[in-house]
């Protein structure tokens, strides 16, 4: 009996290695909820991108953090944060501040505004990740977490 993914992407021969469709179902998946929290942030005309660093950019409060360490939290890396800051600087969202000492250094802040717009999405979020993943069941969502995190320690 083939796999599910085999079906999915219509491929008639079995996987060579059981660890190749593995790391396929990993993409597909990674994927396919990708889109879907794409999709959940454009009633926000946010990226997923955008909403990480709005989130890290809370975190950090009245500090602030410099392009490298908003780069250094991101959950998925963006080769482009200065563009990314640009943007939500021109919503308002964030703003940002030459260092006193250093003036190559740009500390950014969230404002207000971004602090309001996270505090309308935390709730439709929550619930939007609980419809995806709760069906799941705790017990197999704290699996599914130590053996993704495991995978990243090889």
């Amino acid at each position: 009996m083939g796999s599910k993914l085999a079906a999915e992407i219509r491929q008639k021969k079995p996987f060579a290695l059981l660890e190749e469709e593995a790391v396929l179902n990993l993409v597909r998946t990674h994927e396919f909820l990708q889109q879907r929290q794409a999709d959940f942030f454009k009633q926000f005309q946010l990226t997923p991108t955008q909403y990480n660093i709005l989130r890290i950019l809370r975190g950090a409060g009245k500090a602030g953090v410099t392009c490298s360490q908003a780069a250094e939290r991101m959950v998925a890396a963006d080769p482009d944060i200065t563009r990314l800051l640009d943007r939500l600087e021109a919503r308002q969202l964030i703003e940002r501040q030459r260092g006193t000492d250093d003036r190559r250094v740009v500390i950014s802040r969230i404002t207000a505004q971004g602090i309001a717009l996270l505090k309308e999405i935390d709730r439709p979020l929550a619930e939007f990740h609980k419809r995806q993943l709760g069906p799941l069941g705790k017990e197999r969502i704290a699996q599914l977490i130590e053996i993704l995190e495991s995978i990243r320690e090889t």
